[in-house]
């Protein structure tokens, strides 16, 4: 059996990789030049397993009116005369309730530690050098109230097999002594040890690299996509912009935003919206940055140790459509940043931008398309893409096997 993967970010890598190893012949395409250009190139860097709530719950409804008109917020709304924005927006509020959140968030942690296993079964058998580390997460809080919400969370992951431990200020400046010169700021913190990080772009080119030394995949980027055709019910091939058609048995979309046109032209609506977000990286000595990936809750901003590189991941951006990287917000996470950790040279920062495509209800969509019999998807994955690839790929690769699947992929199963 032949398939035809559609993206080379890490979610379509993982996915061809997967099959791949499944035993099936392997075409992967992208208009890229290289794997891991888009928004698997300099994400947060964190494998955050057992912290996968949904952006959509409830506490954001109070903070919108603050983050909407505050300069500094960490989110940036711009309304557009776009149809698919007000409707993925107004999906988004409906989602904003305990009820959807509690279920969404169970659904992803089922997903995220097959992830996690997949992962470390990849480590075992074919590793990659990606700078991964298992060197756990904390999610750090400056006000009392907020780190005693965080409680609630941490009872309700408990039930749903996470290890997650309420430290207080001092028991936080032990446990990461980087954050020691902003101890006053500090109320506390959730620790998670068992979270891990890595460079996602590394990953993805490192599992690039074995594909390309396995006879029956063939890698096919600078590939610009034109259009899937279909007949009969069935996706008959994808056609090139330059005229070239590529015929397999199964076609799998994974190429994040890029998806949504592919699929709008079969007649069919995925229900993505790119959700902007910068990035930061720097080189970094062990005295200026935390050894243990650190999450500042209030700022949304996330600090990961990539074996020498601190990366620093902030913002989202929602209407924000030009690709570019723009200078009041970098310069907001660089001001943030230093703040956190003075030690750190931002200065030698190099800064980056990306879309995630994210869905409305924060659960991405694996599994086959409405839109034709051997059409399947693997799209939607929003800031989890990294910690959520290798268990999506999996997933995925058990329903086109027709196996039965490690998890319960309804929640997952694609209304487009």
């Amino acid at each position: 059996m032949h398939a035809c993967v559609i993206g080379a970010g890490v979610i379509g890598v993982t996915t061809a990789w997967q099959l791949a190893r499944q035993g099936w012949r392997v075409t992967l395409v992208d208009a890229a030049a290289e794997p891991a250009g888009g928004a698997s190139h300099a994400n947060g860097g964190q494998l955050s397993y057992s912290y996968v709530a949904p952006l959509a719950e409830p506490g954001v409804l109070p903070h919108l009116p603050v983050w909407l008109f505050n300069p500094a917020s960490p989110l940036r709304f711009r309304p557009r005369l776009d149809p698919l924005q007000w409707r993925w927006c107004l999906q988004f509020l409906r989602a904003c309730n305990g009820r959807t959140a509690s279920a969404t968030s169970a659904q992803l942690l089922s997903l995220s530690y097959l992830s996690r296993q997949v992962l470390h079964d990849i480590q075992r058998e074919s590793p990659v050098d990606f700078a991964h580390a298992r060197n756990g997460k904390l999610i750090v809080y400056r006000t009392p109230a907020l780190l005693e919400k965080a409680r609630a969370q941490v009872a309700l992951q408990a039930q749903m097999g996470s290890d997650q431990q309420i430290l207080d200020a001092d028991q936080l400046i032990e446990r990461e002594p980087a954050l020691a010169p902003v101890r006053s700021r500090l109320a506390g913190a959730v620790y998670t040890p068992s979270e891990e990080s890595g460079d996602c772009a590394r990953f993805t080119q490192g599992l690039f690299q074995q594909m390309a030394a396995m006879d029956h995949v063939t890698l096919r980027m600078q590939t610009p996509i034109g259009q899937l055709e279909r007949s009969g019910g069935r996706i008959r091939r994808l056609l090139t912009t330059t005229g070239e058609s590529i015929e397999a048995d199964q076609y799998v979309v994974a190429a994040g935003m890029g998806s949504r046109p592919l699929l709008a032209a079969l007649g069919t609506h995925a229900p993505l919206y790119p959700l902007k977000g910068y990035s930061l990286s720097l080189p970094c000595t062990p005295d200026q940055a935390p050894a243990i990936s650190v999450t500042d809750y209030e700022r949304k901003t996330v600090y990961a140790n990539l074996g020498g590189t601190l990366r620093i991941a902030a913002m989202v951006g929602i209407g924000v459509a030009d690709h570019g990287i723009e200078a009041d917000r970098i310069a907001l996470v660089k001001q943030q940043a230093s703040e956190l950790l003075p030690r750190a040279d931002i200065k030698q920062a190099r800064a980056w931008a990306g879309y995630r495509p994210a869905t409305p209800h924060g659960r991405p969509l694996i599994g086959r398309s409405r839109a034709a019999g051997n059409l399947w998807l693997n799209i939607g994955h929003g800031a989890l893409g990294f910690t959520l690839a290798c268990g999506s790929s999996h997933l995925l690769g058990r329903l086109m096997a027709g196996a039965t699947p490690d998890i319960d992929p309804v929640p997952f199963q694609p209304n487009c």
